[in-house]
């Protein structure tokens, strides 16, 4: 799990223009209460995932550096099944709202939501979300945060990059095998065995 102020979006675990002047009227006589929510955001570590019925080109393209990639399929219930082990942190999944951040009003009578809320900008990432907030623990966070999952959970099947080469698309294989698992494997549905 990432930390959150680690993102690229420079945005991310920030307020709307509005909230923002509302949060700064209610803290005139009180600059902790803004102050923790600027330094909140080094203690949230998110992990994000893609919720699409197909494949993106767009996310192949954005995350992965070359044609060896793989993406995972999972469900919401099984990301929860798949948590269940982590006994450090706990986990919260919520889906992501894409709004106008000059505009827009994003609440705060939950620390999870400007988390929760992201630039329209950003909407063909489709986003949910896994969040942990570490606030209450003496846990050091560099860049982020690893934890414990069961992966027979987390991975109902396996993508192959559609660009991948055969060599790849076999160690995958191999690897999957040779580790024991029984993950359904597939290759993307960009891939096209037609040749014109």
């Amino acid at each position: 799990m990432s930390r959150s102020d680690k993102f690229e979006d420079q945005y991310e675990g920030t307020f709307s223009e509005p909230t923002f002047e509302e949060i700064k009227r209610l803290s005139e006589n009180n600059t902790t209460f803004l102050k923790y929510y600027k330094s909140h955001r080094e203690k949230v570590v998110i992990s994000s995932w893609h919720i699409n019925e197909y494949e993106s080109f767009a996310m192949w393209q954005i995350f992965t550096q070359n044609s060896e990639g793989l993406a995972i399929q999972s469900t919401v219930g099984r990301l929860q099944k798949a948590l269940a082990v982590e006994k450090e942190s706990q986990q919260f999944i919520g889906e992501v709202n894409y709004i106008d951040y000059k505009k827009e009003y994003i609440p705060f009578d939950d620390l999870f939501f400007p988390f929760l809320f992201k630039r329209k900008s950003f909407q063909y990432e489709r986003e949910v979300r896994i969040l942990s907030d570490l606030s209450e623990q003496e846990i050091k966070i560099n860049d982020g945060l690893k934890i414990d999952i069961d992966i027979n959970e987390l991975i109902e099947k396996i993508y192959i990059h559609p660009k991948s080469e055969n060599w790849y698309k076999k160690l995958v294989i191999e690897l999957v095998s040779k580790l024991g698992f029984d993950f359904e494997i597939e290759k993307s549905d960009l891939e096209s065995d037609i040749l014109i």
